[in-house]
């Protein structure tokens, strides 16, 4: 009986393994909002919004007329760098950060005078730009104008933001550069994952080359920035380096790249190595222009008194630099001081123990009648007990609907704060919340986005979700409102000023 062979062609070769087909193009899946359309109406808004803040934050700025709280260190140590080009440290026992926040208290000093205007200006400006910016992140990540207003109009009127812009310290600096670093590498990550897409045709098994990426070396310029003004910066460079590997990741994978974490690495770790690492490296150094050129700068020659250190083939200033950043480690690792205004970073988010800035004794009114005069660095209450609440929902949308803009808020919280749990022994105040807060109103604006309910809801849907959220700016304006004696120093009666101490940690 004759046996059927089967065809040539559907005779495989013995040493031949099983067949590979040529991987899909996965779906692509619109997580990411697209941006809106409306540039000229947010642009026009935004101005607006930026105006009024800066408004509110330069009226009656000179009042105290004498320096408050940290002012005692950082505005003189600006007036030395404007006179000598470094610090000279003449009068005080130390200086602990690195000088760019002092640079830019000094340019107020050398416009405005060696004064309580000279000195807080500066702040005023870059609280003002980080509203600005924060409404350009939050449009961006949630593809709308209307909650990018809603976060820069909720920091515009949190009490603790607007006095850190009223006042000469460096952490306002921080957070505006942290915030910028965080806003350009989101663009990249859009860019990048246009690029890819507008390029879907030509995406092989190793991806292609992305060519110039301006939005990634910018964040790294503004991460150095930060890092510059205070080492805090070095936590969010370090999340957001991460971050954004794994957003290229994406990118490839969605474009249906076989092994998109290789490629991820073998495009972008290269160039995320020169802008995330030597750009913000050489930026920090770059900051310490005036100490190298500075023959009398504070350590300048540690290096000529002790030449038998190792490392002798390390250029002496570098050794110097690099000796003084030593002992600042150890004084950051051993501040272990009491202060009657220190709290943990577990208090911060319920505005737990505010700081009292200014709060002269024995002041009358014309009559003769005590006043009181209280300055306190306290945050809006209606927005910062939102805080607890809004991380909670913003880390069930990360892991119920793996959403892109959670993750990115919530890693911004976790470089913010939660390194700050690493030394609970460390003197801490609530100030070091500062690059934080952004990210933790950008939280609050998550649960109001869902409140508002998404754009294809029904109408009556939408009209009860837009009038809830316009109540809770509402409330928070009106909270602002009835703290800003207190956070301006306006004069109180006894009575007038108890009804704004709510809790017994504020005294």
């Amino acid at each position: 009986m004759a046996v059927l062979s089967p065809e040539r062609s559907e005779v495989a070769p013995e040493d031949a393994g099983p067949r590979r087909w040529p991987p899909l193009p996965r779906p692509r899946r619109e997580v990411v909002p697209p941006l809106p359309t409306d540039r000229v109406l947010a642009a026009v808004l935004t101005t607006v919004l930026a105006v009024a803040t800066l408004v509110t934050r330069l009226w009656d700025i000179r009042y105290p007329a004498e320096l408050v709280f940290d002012e005692a260190y950082y505005p003189p140590e600006a007036a030395e760098m404007l006179e000598y080009g470094y610090e000279a440290n003449r009068g005080y026992t130390f200086i602990v950060h690195p000088p760019l926040g002092k640079w830019l208290i000094a340019i107020g000093e050398q416009l405005f005078g060696d004064n309580s205007l000279g000195w807080r200006v500066p702040s005023a400006v870059a609280g003002t730009i980080a509203v600005v910016v924060l409404v350009r992140l939050a449009r961006r990540l949630t593809g709308s104008t209307l909650l990018g207003l809603v976060a820069g109009l909720l920091m515009a009127l949190d009490g603790f933001s607007f006095s850190l812009g009223r006042i000469g310290l460096l952490d306002v600096f921080l957070q505006l550069f942290v915030l910028s670093a965080v806003a350009c590498l989101v663009v990249d990550r859009d860019s990048v994952r246009q690029r890819v897409r507008d390029a879907a045709d030509r995406v092989g098994a190793s991806g292609f080359a992305l060519g110039p990426r301006g939005w990634r070396l910018a964040a790294g310029l503004m991460f150095g920035a930060a890092c510059s003004v205070k080492w805090s910066g070095v936590y969010f460079l370090a999340f957001f380096g991460v971050l954004s590997l794994f957003w290229d990741r994406a990118a490839w994978r969605e474009a249906g790249v076989q092994r998109p974490s290789l490629v991820a690495l073998r495009r972008g770790l290269p160039g995320a190595a020169w802008a995330l690492g030597a750009v913000p490296v050489l930026t920090y150094l770059a900051s310490f222009t005036g100490w190298f050129r500075g023959e009398g700068a504070q350590g300048r020659h540690w290096a000529d008194q002790h030449p038998d250190t190792a490392y002798g083939f390390v250029p002496g200033a570098l050794r110097s630099l690099w000796h003084m950043h030593g002992e600042w480690l150890r004084f950051h690792n051993g501040l272990s001081s009491p202060h009657p205004w220190e709290s943990g970073p577990w208090s911060w988010v319920v505005d737990g123990r505010p700081i009292l800035l200014w709060n002269p004794q024995g002041l009358t009114d014309a009559d003769g009648n005590p006043v009181i005069r209280y300055i306190l660095m306290v945050g809006t209450p209606t927005l910062w007990f939102a805080f607890v609440p809004a991380v909670l929902w913003l880390l069930w949308r990360v892991v119920a609907r793996r959403d892109p803009t959670a993750l990115t808020v919530a890693v911004a919280v976790a470089a913010g704060w939660l390194t700050w749990f690493v030394n609970l022994d460390r003197t801490m105040f609530l100030f070091y919340m500062a690059p934080a807060l952004p990210f933790f109103v950008l939280a609050v604006v998550l649960v109001l986005a869902d409140v508002l309910g998404p754009r294809d809801a029904p109408v009556l849907r939408r009209q009860i979700g837009l009038a809830a959220v316009c109540t809770y700016v509402a409330v928070v304006a009106m909270t602002f409102v009835f703290f800003y004696p207190v956070l301006t120093g306006q004069p109180l009666t006894h009575g007038e000023w108890l009804q704004r101490m709510w809790f017994p940690s504020w005294f």
